[in-house]
């Protein structure tokens, strides 16, 4: 039987509100692949250094991110809607160094308390979410004025033929292959658009070497939720 959660607003909520158990058995071999072949795991690293206090992650997947996090992060509150996703990312919580309680939940309704966290991870998670809008504006609601925003995406990016290429990906087979994914969304016109105040980011391709894909654009960085909210 499914988890259940709780709303902001208190209503009770199905925890596996994203049930895609083929792909995840693919993506959860494939990902631990790519931590080496692609080079996943030096840039989870560069993601997570320097982090400290409260951190929520939303969409972890099997939990590869919890290996990098610093001993300065008191706790990781991971947010995972896939059943078969979240139970590797509670047997990767209990490998890990910090304190990581695994719960379910859907990026566009957090089952966690407003202004709760010091920071949020995004890791290659923005392009499957189902409503873009609405999970930055919970990141925005559950983390506290000044909080931080790490991210490591991938989406939309080179010239105009790869560009089409993915919006044509978009609009036929690959969500329906690749769990929801989505290649021509732009994760920093999205922090942009919600309202966060960007810091450094730089885009590169993954593998920095080799074959050019639509999913290779990436993009590495920082963003903060403003001290004083408009």
């Amino acid at each position: 039987m499914p988890s259940t959660g709780t709303t902001p607003s208190g209503r009770t909520q199905r925890g596996d509100v994203v049930h895609h158990p083929l792909f995840a058995r693919f993506y959860a071999r494939a990902s631990v692949r790519a931590e080496t072949r692609l080079g996943i795991a030096g840039l989870r690293a560069r993601l997570l250094t320097g982090l400290s206090g409260r951190v929520v992650e939303i969409g972890v997947g099997n939990g590869l991110n919890f290996a990098h996090y610093p001993p300065t992060v008191a706790e990781v509150v991971a947010i995972e809607p896939e059943r078969n996703l979240r139970k590797l990312a509670v047997e990767a919580a209990l490998r890990s160094d910090v304190p990581v309680d695994v719960a379910p939940g859907a990026a566009e309704a957090l089952p966690v308390k407003s202004e709760a966290f010091d920071a949020a991870v995004l890791s290659l998670v923005l392009c499957s979410v189902r409503d873009v809008r609405r999970a930055l504006a919970e990141v925005r609601r559950v983390l506290r004025p000044g909080g931080e925003v790490r991210f490591f995406e991938h989406g939309r990016g080179g010239g105009p033929a790869m560009r089409a290429t993915q919006r044509a990906l978009d609009a036929t087979l690959w969500p329906l292959m690749a769990g929801g994914c989505h290649l021509s969304r732009d994760p920093v016109d999205a922090l942009r658009s919600a309202g966060f105040e960007l810091g450094p980011y730089r885009r590169l391709t993954v593998p920095e070497s080799g074959p050019v894909l639509p999913d290779s654009y990436c993009v590495l960085g920082s963003a903060w939720r403003p001290r004083q909210d408009t």
